[in-house]
């Protein structure tokens, strides 16, 4: 049987929205990867690498990004570009079709399979977008301040901050 309840929040994430239950169980050691954007992975085809360059702008801006994001975000670079087809084909072809007899009179309408198609990759696509922080709910539940989020000694934050350190006291 698998294990019962709700999957634990992560305990930077407890502390970026403000939580008391954040230090709880100071014992505990979650895994911290390291910190800055990952290698895009080398089976993405063009159309998927620009989103993935999208997204890694996006997320690097945001500061939510580690080394252990490359397959969750090339697995959503592919699924946009496969829910993109679906929407222009349903766009062109329009969402149903019509079912005709064997002697070609029309009995009925069935949907386009890329009308489901389109909407399963949708709900994956939400599910990822809120993993990160990109829907306006899923960003209300985080406070960023300075310092949290990833974590100071990181290089490439370091690189991108250095012009405006000057602004923080």
């Amino acid at each position: 049987m698998g294990k019962r309840g709700p999957r634990p929040t992560p305990t930077a994430v407890l502390r970026a929205r403000g939580s008391r239950r954040a230090d709880r169980n100071p014992d505990r050691r979650e895994p911290e990867p390291p910190s800055g954007p990952p290698e895009a992975p080398g089976w993405l085809n063009a159309d998927a690498k620009v989103v993935w360059d999208q997204m890694i702008a996006l997320l690097s801006d945001m500061g939510v990004l580690t080394k252990a994001d490359g397959n969750a975000l090339g697995r959503y670079a592919v699924m946009f570009c496969q829910w993109r087809q679906a929407q222009e084909f349903v766009a062109k072809h329009g969402m149903v079709f019509p079912l005709k007899s064997g002697t070609g009179v029309i009995k009925g309408f069935a949907q386009m399979p890329q009308v489901a198609i389109a909407a399963r990759l949708s709900l994956a696509l939400l599910k990822i977008e809120a993993e990160y922080g990109l829907t306006p709910s899923s960003r209300a539940r985080i406070d960023v301040r300075a310092g949290d989020g990833v974590p100071e000694d990181s290089a490439w934050l370091a690189e991108l901050t250095a012009p405006f350190r000057h602004l923080v006291g």
